[in-house]
This record gives C-alpha cells, sequence and structure tokens, in this order.
C-alpha cells in the first residue's frame, strides 16, 4: 500500500510556470495553488485535533478546488482510527457552533459553522452488494479510504498547515485535466454507479478528459446506472448539474459515448438517425445537441430552458412521415416530456414549465409581423 509522502514546494529560480487558461475552462495556477492556505477553520481544527491527539486533513473536492482556485464552501474533514465524532464535538466547542449532528453507523458528523458545512468522517473502507449502493462499512487505514473514493483528483489530503499529501498522482492527474479512478473503473463504478455519472459531469463542470478505460466501462456496466440501483432523484441530480454546467453539449455527448443516454434518456436516443430536410443540418439528435448548445450560450444558466432544449422534438420519431414531415411533435412532444421528466422525479413545476414551452415551441415560427399586443398576449 503507498504511504502517505507530503507533498511540499520545491523552491526554483527558474520563471513559474502557468497552465495557460482557454475559454470557459478553469485555470490550475501554481501561485495561488502554492501559497499558503487562510481558510478559518483550519487553526480551529488544528487545535482541535492537537488537543485529542488525532490526525485528520481536509479531504476530496475542497483539496481539488483550493487547488484549481475555485470557490468550494463546504468541507470535508478525514480522520484517521475512527475519532470522527470525537473531533467534531472538540471543533464545535472551540468554534462555539451548535452541537454536531452525529451518524454513528457511519462514523461521520457534521457542524454548520459560519454558514458552511463541515463534515468529519472516519476512515473506512466500503463493500457494496450487487443491487445497491447502500455500503457495509467498515474501519480502514487513511490510504484504504482514499482507494475507495471516486476519483484520483478527489483522493488528496491537505493538512492543516496547507501541505498536501497525494499517494495516487491526484495532483498530477488535476494538472493534466484527467479524470482517473483510484481503482481499476471495474471496481470504483460497479461499487457505486452513480460515479459513471459524476464523471461526466466532472467532464462538464471542469473541462476535464476521461481516462481512456471510463467509457468502455460504462458501457459494460450500462444496466446498473439506472433504478433500482441508482434512484431516479440521484440521477435526476446529476441530470440537473450537467445541464447546468458550461458544456452540456459535452455531458450529452459523454453520456452517449458510455452507453448511459439510452437507458436514461430514452426519448432523446430515439432520435438518432431520424433524418429532416429544409434547413436543418442534422438529424434530430444532431439538431437537439445544437439547441441545447445554443440555449447554454446565451443568458445565465437556465434549467427550465435547457430541458426545453433537450426533450424539444422528442416527439419527431413518433410522427416522422414518409415525405418528411412531423404533423404533432410538438404534441406528442410534450406528453413525453412530461412522462420522461415525472419518472426522473424533477419538481411538479419543472415539469409543467419544461413541457409546456415542448408543446409551445412552434409558436414563434408561426408568429406574424401584423399581431397586435392583444394577439400576443393571447398566444396560450
Amino acid at each position: 500500500m503507498a504511504r502517505l509522502v507530503p507533498w511540499r514546494r520545491r523552491e526554483s529560480h527558474a520563471p513559474r510556470r502557468r497552465i495557460a487558461a482557454s475559454r470557459g475552462r478553469p485555470t490550475l495556477d501554481r501561485a495561488s495553488a502554492d501559497g499558503p492556505v487562510t481558510d478559518p477553520a483550519f487553526p480551529l481544527l488544528r487545535r482541535a485535533a492537537g488537543d485529542l491527539g488525532a490526525r485528520a486533513w481536509a479531504v476530496g473536492g475542497y483539496v481539488r478546488d483550493t487547488l484549481l482556485g475555485r470557490p468550494h464552501p463546504d468541507l470535508d474533514v478525514l480522520v484517521e482510527d475512527g475519532r470522527a465524532l470525537e473531533l467534531a464535538e472538540r471543533f464545535a466547542a472551540l468554534a462555539a457552533a451548535r452541537r454536531p449532528a452525529l451518524f454513528p453507523r457511519f462514523g461521520t458528523a457534521q457542524v454548520t459553522w459560519g454558514g458552511r458545512a463541515v463534515e468529519f468522517v472516519s476512515a473506512r473502507a466500503e463493500s457494496y452488494a450487487p443491487d445497491s449502493r447502500k455500503p457495509f462499512v467498515r474501519p480502514a487505514s487513511v490510504e484504504e479510504d482514499l482507494l475507495r473514493r471516486d476519483f484520483t483528483v478527489n483522493a488528496m489530503l491537505m493538512d492543516f498547515d496547507g501541505v498536501i499529501h497525494d499517494p495516487l498522482g491526484g495532483r498530477a492527474d488535476l494538472e493534466r485535466r484527467l479524470l482517473r479512478t483510484p481503482r481499476p473503473a471495474e471496481v470504483t463504478f460497479s461499487d457505486d454507479p452513480l460515479r459513471m455519472l459524476r464523471a461526466i459531469r466532472f467532464a462538464a463542470q471542469l473541462g476535464f478528459a476521461l481516462a481512456a478505460d471510463l467509457l468502455p466501462t460504462m458501457r459494460r456496466l450500462r444496466d446498473r446506472a439506472r433504478p433500482p440501483v441508482l434512484s431516479a432523484e440521484r440521477i435526476a441530480d446529476e441530470l440537473r448539474k450537467m445541464l447546468l454546467s458550461d458544456r452540456p453539449r459535452l455531458a450529452l455527448e459523454l453520456l452517449d459515448q458510455g452507453g448511459l443516454m439510452e437507458p436514461l434518456l430514452p426519448e432523446v436516443y430515439a432520435c438518432h438517425g431520424v433524418a429532416q430536410g429544409g434547413y436543418h443540418v442534422a438529424d434530430v439528435y444532431g439538431h437537439t445537441l445544437l439547441t441545447v448548445e445554443a440555449a447554454a450560450a446565451h443568458g445565465p444558466p437556465d434549467l427550465v430552458l435547457r430541458l426545453a432544449a433537450l426533450f424539444h422534438d422528442v416527439g419527431k420519431p413518433a410522427t416522422a412521415t414518409p415525405d418528411g414531415a412531423f404533423h404533432g411533435h410538438h404534441d406528442v412532444g410534450a406528453d413525453l416530456t412530461r412522462r420522461a421528466l415525472t419518472r426522473l422525479r424533477f419538481s411538479n413545476a419543472d415539469v409543467d414549465r419544461v413541457s409546456r414551452l415542448v408543446r409551445l415551441h412552434l409558436r414563434p415560427v408561426f408568429y406574424d409581423s401584423s399581431w397586435g399586443d392583444g394577439g400576443v398576449r393571447r398566444v396560450p
């Protein structure tokens, strides 16, 4: 098992290199990443751990985003030797915060302090039943805990002096902008199939590439990425984050390449290969991707608009005629959209608004400049 080896900044007289930023991509700025960490929780955590003689580190997305220079308000703390609950109690006392919420079964606790959540977790290993993503938990070493995590970029530790501990090479993957699993992808994804969706979501949010084995593994395990193994609510939450990212089209392309589009969004998948003539330059599926991309290019992220862009033509496969027409596809599409979003447990308000937009999406095509204000207002 790899030992915890601290990463420390090396002194150099060469000019400091930065990875150049590109449009819409976060930048790994070495100057900011290697500088002192000024998190107000760290002095209290250092003192709490010292009072108890415990060993603990910041872990996960907090470390990743700190190195990327991105905000990450919440903080996860990994604690050695099963002392997470004890450390949470001591931290809450020093911070004059309310008593922590304790979850002894999983060895975790959460303190709300200064408007943020500080979560404490004891180092653990997990195993899973084939039809569930709820783990059986046992105490483990810190090294084993890092191996159970989803990606190496989320498996780095930072001590409360800002020193990075990186036994799995997560920092190098962060600089290469690469998502790689700590163990074979088959094991990581089979244990928790939600990680397949998280990989795609991180790629869309951060602009990272997927390691070469991830998409083939997704295709082999695609049947585990849906109910009952994954709840509809968790699937919808990941889809929501993908669509609201800077790269929703990339997310949809990766879902398709990973074999996950068909089981999760069969209405959209059915648009593959449905030809359309006229001014269209792509089949219905390609046109859908272009529409989502266009929706993302205008204004702040809008979930209802992007969902409507994704579903606006799902009625075309069922209404296609030999002469290339799609009569009534807006009505059929609205009904399919309502069923799909209800299946995925989106809110009633979102279901209503998105399906209404799908039903009405052809109205601008028929707008006539002779309409007065009253006529426009009468459009249902």
